[in-house]
């Protein structure tokens, strides 16, 4: 779709542990889940924001890059 515009920025998932939860979140004047995906162990996802996605939510234990910086997400400072 080549009328759709992009902003260009790239969020890469990587599961730390089986059944992590991405879920993509819509933009206007109401937030909307739109789209789930659900990775396992080493499995990895890159995903990018969108006219219609404004939001990524990331349930459980992953390594989040993107060109902000790297984070762990669901990690306790144990696990860090």
């Amino acid at each position: 779709m080549a009328d759709t515009p992009v902003s260009g920025e790239y969020v890469i998932v990587k599961a730390l542990e089986d059944g992590v939860s991405i879920i993509g979140l819509t933009r206007g004047e109401t937030t909307k889940f739109h789209h789930s995906e659900k990775l396992d162990r080493g499995e990895v996802m890159i995903a990018q924001f969108t006219a219609h996605t404004s939001a990524i939510k990331i349930r459980g234990a992953a390594e989040v890059l993107t060109g902000h910086g790297r984070l762990r997400a669901g990690a306790d400072e144990e696990n860090k």
